[in-house]
């Protein structure tokens, strides 16, 4: 993407409605029982996308029997969004219909099902600026959301799945509101500004029967924060994650300035319709809603949890130096060797000049370490314990905090 099934866990009922009321509260605070994606952005459509009244994707299927669906989220948040491009996939028979949902999301950094997020992002200026990570269950590479990015996911069944075709729409409807651009799908199935910026990328999840293809928008991003965020948090990974492909990226407003996304959904919804000689108008749906998709709430959380964002990544290694120093100046450089598996450290090896530290430290803060989850809050703890184990005031325990802390840093 852009420059890089959901079956819920139910682990008991007191775990299930803790999340759902932690979820629900925030969906709450952030929605302000406002429609932020359907009514209000997409309000003011032309005829062949005409605004609805908002509500489940149950009913409005039932109602159009099986019809066709174009649907827009009432939720900015990423993860709520991702659920429920999940929960249509699952629940919805679309070997009797094809389906395109909208939606939009605060800054978050997205990452593919087989992607490493420590080699894909800065996971801690994310942390300064609040910034969600979150990995989806499609594949392909990292994506930056914001409100300036419109992202599209076609649903259709498995022998309707065409790529090619659901970019026509985004091409053509571009084409249709601003004929002067000049914008194109690739064979990558990319869609490039000018035969060279980026401005859309795809990812796609194909089931047995079922599939969906989603693709992104850029049209007023912050490309500052993109541009940051989606850095390497640690050297040295070796790793046969899936890596994203550097691309240079646009905004579509900085070829035109009056172009912003309430627009261009309108106009994608329309040239959908036109693609597929529909009429459906736009129906917004709120995932935040429990009682209309059952188990949502629950597949939201799950899409939260350290398991799933950072235990799923592909076994990876880690080489590299850190340059230690002492209050009297004095330097070395250690060695580091880790394996990571399922998110946790099963091997570390630290290399210490003898004549900075015995190496019986070294080797026993290693094995301190291994077992451990891959991050900072748990190696820091486990590091914190080892040093009071270090005789208090010794020149030793001083390198050990500094060791201590600069491998710590690495998470």
């Amino acid at each position: 993407m852009i420059s890089r099934t959901v079956l819920c866990v139910f682990r008991g009922w007191s775990a299930l409605s803790a999340a759902r009321r932690r979820l629900s509260d925030a969906a709450t605070e952030r929605l302000g029982g406002g429609v932020s994606v359907g009514a209000e952005r997409l309000g003011g459509g032309g005829s062949a996308a005409t605004e609805r009244p908002r509500m489940s994707v149950s009913a409005a299927a039932e109602r159009l029997g099986g019809g066709e669906l174009l649907l827009s989220s009432c939720s900015t948040d990423i993860f709520q969004n991702l659920a429920l491009e999940d929960w249509i996939h699952q629940n919805l028979d679309l070997e009797k219909r094809r389906v395109l949902l909208l939606w939009r999301s605060r800054s978050a950094v997205v990452i593919g099902r087989h992607q490493n997020p420590w080699q894909e992002c800065d996971l801690r200026l994310m942390a300064r600026r609040g910034v969600p990570l979150a990995r989806r269950r499609s594949g392909g590479g990292t994506v930056f959301h914001d409100l300036g990015n419109v992202n599209l996911t076609f649903f259709t069944s498995r022998r309707n799945y065409d790529r090619q075709r659901n970019l026509r729409v985004v091409t053509a409807a571009l084409s249709a509101l601003r004929p002067q651009l000049d914008v194109r799908a690739t064979e990558r199935f990319d869609v490039l500004l000018d035969g060279r910026y980026k401005i859309s990328g795809t990812a796609a999840k194909l089931g047995r029967t079922a599939a969906y293809h989603h693709c992104t928008l850029l049209c007023s991003a912050d490309r500052s924060l993109l541009s940051a965020v989606l850095q390497p948090s640690v050297p040295g990974i070796s790793s046969n994650a899936t890596p994203s492909v550097p691309a240079t990226v646009i905004n579509l407003q900085e070829r035109d300035a009056t172009l912003e996304p309430q627009g261009l959904m309108r106009a994608l919804a329309a040239q959908y319709n036109t693609e597929f000689g529909l009429r459906c108008g736009v129906t917004p749906v709120d995932p935040a809603d429990e009682s209309e998709f059952p188990g949502i709430m629950g597949a939201a959380a799950e899409l939260q949890s350290w398991d799933w964002t950072f235990a799923r990544t592909p076994k990876f290694s880690v080489r590299t130096e850190l340059r230690l120093t002492e209050p009297g100046g004095s330097v070395a450089t250690a060695t580091v060797g880790m394996e990571v598996k399922g998110g946790r450290i099963e091997r570390c090896q630290l290399g210490v000049p003898g004549t900075w530290l015995p190496a019986t430290l070294c080797a026993d803060l290693g094995s301190v370490l291994e077992g451990s989850r891959f991050c900072r809050s748990d190696a820091g703890s486990l590091a914190a314990t080892f040093l009071r184990s270090v005789s208090p005031g010794s020149r030793d325990a001083e390198k050990v905090q500094d060791l201590c802390e600069k491998l710590v840093s690495l998470m």
